[in-house]
């Protein structure tokens, strides 16, 4: 039972390993290249214990249970290398496909690969963990990968994958974490038994003690610390524990891709919008006061009016809505936020029932004035807003005393045409496209702690990322007297909307960008975008995701009809049935194979093994023609009763035993054995009729029933 038990932990854990780098038929063959590998194992184990005179099976399993580690691992490696290259020589081969068909073919080669891989990779395992307790650490790791991997598919947000467990979940109206979790138990008490199964009982309490610790470590750790929230969106003061205000939004070694794809949001649009610069922008906060070294968020009571620090509380200050379209939205989060956000410039953000509170940590909905307006109207609009106080107007424009600003940016705007040369939208379309030709997008960098870090980019390597280009170009636009602040929240492409009305937004879509106030347009968007990138920004296309997102948060009516969608999916059930007849006709082929393999073996073999392959051979053809030897049954009272289909089948077992046995055995040699057995298959050929002949040949399988 523990050898079973061991077999069936170790390939459950491999098939979970290959759900999401294969195709089924792929999975299927770990499954049972890993059972196999542990049967093999076992019965290697089992040879080496016996104590009477091996065959030649027993020879093979007893060398290779002799192998030594230096030895098993470049032969395991061997293995699946032939195992991968069959895979790609079904795969290229015409005739092949031919038969089979293409789909068909390239599951054939994906079973093959994975079969011959998880065989190699289990039976090194077994070995190791039978020889030594180094062995035995490495299968339990190798087993809890399997499991690691699934769950780590699920982390940060990605509540649908992996694909194989969410599909399953979502088409039966459960949620894809509940699943998780009882997989996750799963684990630990598989982990649990192949310990128990352990055949060193002295090694249990070390492995159980280790197993403990790192369970311990691991709640510990969720306790202490909670989920991380992803570090692109908590060093711009969006997410995390700690205010916006007084926070250094410049965090070099913040800023990784590990976790780009994390969901932060998901927005449904109660009206259609397509921003004819092809980013969503969805404005949190800004940051405006210049606090001595750099800019803050506002403490000043008339900065910034137009922007919503509570749900519920209309702005003090509306935007003109000259040229602007009102649109509305309903956001759900599912990481804290410091403050809610949205589209563009919102006007009201009221808070909304949550229909999924084990989902969404808030939901609200965001009515915004969005621009509809070509940005050359802008060459006629002022900057500024002219019911500003001077006061107020001289927080809009101050920045570090470096005369260095000043001077660049005239220099930037000194080729501009005459007519255009105090023209503020012309002079920051200008400060843009300089910034977009020359640098260099990164987040390996070291402004950030300088004591003006915009400044040690901008006059330095010009390499940085967002932030660094909207503090500098803010800092450039106002050394020329243009009112600007940097705004901070999430652009999203509009191609990752996909023609639906939701919109997903992820932990990459964190961004900060330069704004300028102009007169009768409100705040504007003018967004620098370097040609220059070291990382990359892009995010895999999450649909599934976003749509699954979109429904919880529409509500209960939309998320059954989510469901019922995916429960409805069509199967491709010719290709379910190609799969199957390849199964089948390599299932017969393999049993012919044996049945040829153990009849025609006798003729090969030496004389030392004649005794066991010809008795066998012989049972075999009885077996095939419904003479079987009878559970308890001795050897001699079989013969005795198959005496009237073949007599000759007493002396042939008298031979046998009398080798088996040890006994003073007639001296014979290869012609004599090669008689016996031709005696034996010509009187069942005499004895029996022509249709059970037929059946006996016919019959793939008769060899199992021979004992």
């Amino acid at each position: 039972p523990a050898t079973i038990a061991r077999a069936l932990i170790i390939a459950g854990s491999g098939w979970l390993l290959s759900v999401s780098l294969t195709v089924s038929s792929g999975s299927a063959a770990v499954l049972l290249g890993c059972l196999a590998a542990c049967i093999v194992a076992a019965c290697s184990s089992a040879a080496s214990a016996a104590e009477q005179a091996p065959g030649h099976w027993q020879k093979a399993l007893l060398l290779l249970g002799e192998l030594r580690i230096p030895v098993l691992l470049p032969a395991a490696a061997l293995v699946a290398w032939l195992g991968m290259l069959a895979g790609r020589l079904i795969v290229g081969s015409e005739l092949v496909a031919g038969l089979l068909g293409p789909f068909a073919a390239f599951h054939l080669a994906e079973a093959i690969r994975w079969f011959v891989a998880s065989f190699a990779l289990t039976m090194v395992l077994r070995m190791l963990a039978m020889r030594a307790s180094v062995g035995g650490v490495l299968e339990v790791l190798a087993v809890a990968s399997g499991f690691v991997v699934v769950l780590a598919a699920h982390r940060n947000g990605m509540i649908h994958r992996p694909f194989v467990l969410g599909d399953f979940a979502l088409a039966r109206g459960l949620d894809p974490a509940s699943v998780l979790l009882v997989l996750g138990c799963a684990a630990v008490l598989l982990l649990a038994a192949l310990l128990i199964a352990e055949e060193n009982r002295r090694r249990l309490p070390w492995h159980f003690a280790i197993f403990a610790l790192l369970c311990l470590t691991l709640i510990g750790y969720a306790r202490t610390f909670g989920l991380p929230t992803p570090s692109m969106t908590d060093s711009l003061g969006l997410t995390g524990n700690s205010s916006a205000q007084g926070r250094n939004p410049f965090h070099d070694s913040d800023n990784d891709t590990a976790n780009k794809q994390a969901p932060i949001a998901v927005v449904v649009f109660r009206d259609d919008y397509e921003p004819a610069s092809g980013v969503y922008y969805f404005r949190e906060s800004a940051y405006t006061e210049f606090n001595g070294r750099m800019l803050d968020v506002a403490t000043h009571p008339g900065l910034d009016p137009d922007l919503i620090e509570t749900p519920g509380a209309p702005p003090a200050e509306l935007v003109s809505d000259t040229g602007r379209k009102p649109v509305r939205a309903k956001i759900g989060t599912l990481v804290p936020q410091h403050r809610t956000f949205g589209l563009d410039t919102p006007v009201a953000i009221d808070d909304v029932a949550n229909p999924n509170p084990l989902r969404f940590r808030r939901t609200w909905e965001a009515r915004s004035l969005v621009p509809q307006f070509d940005l050359n109207v802008l060459f006629d609009a002022p900057a500024g807003n002219p019911a500003w106080s001077e006061e107020i107007r001289q927080e809009y424009l101050r920045l570090p005393d470096d005369p260095r600003y000043g001077e660049l940016a005239r220099q930037i705007t000194s080729g501009l045409n005459p007519q255009y040369a105090s023209n503020a939208f012309a002079q920051a379309w200008e400060i843009k496209a300089y910034l977009d030709r020359n640098g260099i997008y990164s987040l390996a960098n070291e402004h950030a702690w300088a004591e003006d870090p915009a400044a040690s980019f901008l006059f330095g390597d010009l390499t940085g990322y967002c932030t660094h280009f909207a503090f500098a170009s803010t800092y450039l636009l106002r050394s020329i007297g243009i009112p600007a602040r940097v705004g901070i929240g999430y652009a999203v492409p509009a191609e990752n909307r996909g023609g639906g009305s939701a919109l997903l937004i992820q932990a990459m879509h964190g961004h900060a960008w330069p704004e300028i106030h102009f007169e009768g347009y409100g705040w504007v968007i003018i967004d620098p975008a370097p040609q220059q990138t070291l990382v990359d920004t892009t995010t895999d296309p999450q649909n599934e995701l976003q749509q699954l997102l979109g429904d919880m948060l529409r509500g209960e009516q939309a998320f059954e009809e989510f469901l019922q969608q995916r429960a409805g999916l069509a199967i491709d059930w010719r290709l379910v049935w190609q799969m199957l007849a390849a199964l089948l006709a390599l299932l017969l082929v393999a049993a012919y194979a044996t049945k040829c393999y153990r009849l025609w073996i006798p003729a090969g073999a030496g004389l030392a093994g004649q005794h066991r392959l010809s008795y066998r051979a012989s049972l075999d053809r009885l077996a095939a023609v419904g003479v079987r030897r009878r559970f308890g049954e001795s050897r001699e009272a079989f013969a005795r009763r198959a005496a009237t289909v073949a007599p000759t089948l007493e002396t042939l077992t008298a031979w046998h035993l009398a080798h088996a046995l040890g006994s003073r055995p007639p001296r014979l040699n290869g012609a004599d054995w090669q008689a016996i057995r031709e005696r034996v298959a010509t009187e069942i050929r005499d004895n029996i009729g022509a249709g059970k002949r037929l059946l006996a040949v016919l019959n793939p399988f008769s060899w199992r029933h021979a004992r």
